[in-house]
C-alpha cells in the first residue's frame, strides 16, 4: 500500500512539472498539497474493511427527525399535545417505533375521533407505548417481550421481519439519531390487553384457541381478556403445558371452562407483590359463587398449587398482567392443598404413613361422587408437634396404626362442603370416623373434641373443587 501511494505521488509530481509555466510556483504547490491530502484520505478509506466501517451518528435528535419530516406531522402534533417533544429532544437513549400520517389517520378513524378529541392524558400512554427507554437496533431485537415507557410490555416477533404485538410491522429500521434510533412502523401500536398477548404470542396459541373457540362456555374469554377495565392476572400455560396435560376432549365444556378460570386471579398481581399463601381464582366450587383458592409459593421462584411454576413473569398489559406457567393448573382437590402447603407436611406424612392407608385416594374423589365433597379440619405441623409432646411420644411413627387412622378420619366430614359461614354455635358434627365434635362460634370458630380439648380454626375456608379445608391449631382426638 505504501509503495502504491509513493508511485502515485511521484507520478503526480512529474505531471505537475510538465504543466505550462504560466502557473506560478506557489499556486502549483497549493494545488499539489490539496491533491495529496485528498489522495491520503481516499487511500485510508480504501484500505479499511467495509464491514468494520462506523459511520458517524446523526446530529439530529429523534424529535428533530419527526419535526423535519412531513410524513410524521401527525406524530409531531400528538407529541406536542402530550408535551413529549422535549423528552425525545433531550439527552437519553431511546428506541421509537414511529407511525407515519397514514398510520395515525387509520388509528383515529378506527376510534371514531380526531386528534383534537384526545387529551394529553389520552395521548401520553399511547405515545409512550411506542418508546423503549434504551437504544435497540433491529439486529438487537429478538422474539420475546420488552418493557416500554408506558409501563406495559411489547411483544416482539422477529421470525419474519419485525412484528410488534401481532399486527404492527417495522417498515424501515435503524434510522439512527443522536439520542437513539427510530424504526418506522405501519400502524399505531394500540395499548395491549391480555388478549393482545394471548393472540400474538405463538407460545400461547393453544391457550388462545381453547379459550376463544370452544363452544358452550358461559364465559366470553375474549371479552374478559380484552376488556379495558378487566384488571386481572392471567396464569398462562404455554403450548408444552397443554401437550403435557394430554387429551382434554373427554371433558365437558363446563369442566374446561372451570380449568381456564382457575388460571385467572382478580387484580393485577406483579411477581414482586406475590407472597407465600392463599389467593383466589375465578373458578368456583360447583354451582356456587365460592371461588376456588390457589396456593402461591414464593420460596424459590413462584409456584402455584405445588404443580405449576412461573417461567416468564410480569408481561404487563393495560388491563392486567400475564405470568407464563409451565403446567396447566388443574382444579385442586383438598389433597392438592395439603401437599402444596408445607404447613401440612406432617399431616401428609401421617396420611401416607401406612401402605394400606387410602386417605389420599379417598380425598381425591371428584365432587359429586361419594364420599365427596369433604370438609377437612387440617392440623398444622406445630399442632402435630404439640400432640407428640402431649402424648409423650418421640415421633409420628410411635403412634399406633389404629389410633392414627381413627384420628385422621376424625378430622374429615364426608359428603358436605361446610364453610365457616355455614357453622352454627353448638352445632354437633359427625365425622368420617363416626365420632362427633361440637362447634362454637361465639368468639371465632372453635371445636371441642370428644376429649373436651378446645381447638381453634386459624384459617377458614380454603376452598378446593371437591371440598373445603379449615386449618386448625391442634390435633382433634376422638374417644378411643
Amino acid at each position: 500500500m505504501l509503495k502504491s501511494f509513493l508511485r502515485v505521488r511521484v507520478s503526480l509530481y512529474k505531471l505537475f512539472n510538465h504543466q505550462t509555466t504560466n502557473f506560478k510556483t506557489m499556486k502549483i504547490k497549493k494545488i499539489f498539497k490539496t491533491v495529496l491530502i485528498t489522495l491520503f484520505v481516499v487511500t485510508i478509506f480504501s484500505c479499511s474493511d467495509d464491514d468494520d466501517t462506523t459511520f458517524p451518528q446523526s446530529s439530529e435528535t429523534i424529535a428533530d427527525f419527526v419535526a423535519g419530516n412531513p410524513n410524521y406531522s401527525s406524530l409531531l402534533a400528538a407529541l406536542q399535545k402530550a408535551e413529549l417533544v422535549e423528552t425525545l429532544d433531550g439527552n437519553g437513549s431511546f428506541t421509537v417505533f414511529a407511525p407515519n400520517n397514514a398510520a395515525f389517520d387509520a388509528f383515529l378513524t378506527g376510534l371514531g375521533v380526531t386528534l383534537d378529541d384526545l387529551s394529553k392524558e389520552d395521548l401520553t400512554p399511547i405515545l409512550l407505548n411506542h418508546v423503549i427507554g434504551s437504544e435497540v437496533t433491529s439486529a438487537q431485537l429478538s422474539t420475546g417481550y420488552v418493557s416500554n415507557l408506558a409501563d406495559v410490555s411489547t411483544y416482539v416477533n422477529t421470525s419474519n421481519g419485525v412484528v410488534l404485538n401481532g399486527d404492527v410491522t417495522v417498515t424501515t429500521a435503524d434510522i439512527d439519531q443522536s439520542n437513539g434510533v427510530i424504526h418506522a412502523v405501519d400502524k399505531v401500536i394500540a395499548l395491549p390487553t391480555l388478549l393482545t398477548f394471548a393472540a400474538a404470542d405463538s407460545d400461547l396459541s393453544t391457550l388462545a384457541t381453547v379459550a376463544t373457540t370452544t363452544q358452550g362456555f358461559d364465559t366470553d374469554f375474549a371479552a374478559v381478556l380484552g376488556g379495558a377495565d378487566s384488571d386481572l392476572t392471567l396464569l398462562a400455560p404455554d403450548n408444552d403445558a397443554f401437550v403435557a396435560l394430554g387429551d382434554i376432549s373427554g371433558l365437558t365444556a363446563a369442566q374446561v371452562e372451570q380449568v381456564l378460570l382457575n388460571h385467572v386471579i382478580a387484580g393485577t398481581n406483579l411477581s414482586s407483590g406475590l407472597t407465600t399463601g392463599y389467593g383466589s381464582t375465578l373458578a368456583t366450587y360447583g354451582d356456587t359463587s365460592n371461588n376456588l383458592n390457589i396456593y402461591i409459593n414464593t420460596d424459590g421462584g413462584v409456584t402455584f398449587n405445588g404443580m405449576s411454576e412461573v417461567t416468564t413473569a410480569d408481561i404487563v398489559a393495560s388491563n392486567g398482567v400475564i405470568h407464563k406457567v409451565g403446567s396447566v393448573i388443574t382444579l385442586p382437590t383438598v389433597v392438592t392443598f395439603a401437599t402444596a402447603d408445607a404447613t401440612f407436611s406432617t399431616l401428609v406424612a401421617a396420611l401416607t404413613r401406612e401402605t394400606d392407608f387410602t386417605f389420599v385416594a379417598t380425598l381425591n374423589t371428584d365432587n359429586g361422587t361419594a364420599p365427596a365433597p369433604f370438609t377437612v379440619f387440617a392440623p398444622t405441623n406445630d399442632a402435630f408437634g404439640d400432640l407428640l409432646t402431649e402424648l409423650s411420644l418421640a415421633d409420628l411413627a410411635a403412634i399406633p396404626t389404629a389410633t392414627l387412622s381413627a384420628t385422621l378420619s376424625y378430622h374429615v366430614v364426608a359428603e358436605a362442603n361446610v364453610r365457616s359461614t355455614d357453622l352454627t354455635d353448638g352445632q354437633v358434627v359427625t365425622t368420617l370416623e363416626t365420632g362427633t365434635f361440637t362447634v362454637n362460634t361465639t368468639s371465632g370458630v372453635t371445636i371441642t373434641d370428644e376429649n373436651s380439648r378446645v381447638t381453634n380454626v386459624v384459617v377458614p375456608d380454603v376452598q378446593a373443587a371437591n371440598g373445603v379445608i379449615h386449618v386448625v391449631d391442634q390435633v382433634l382426638l376422638p374417644m378411643m
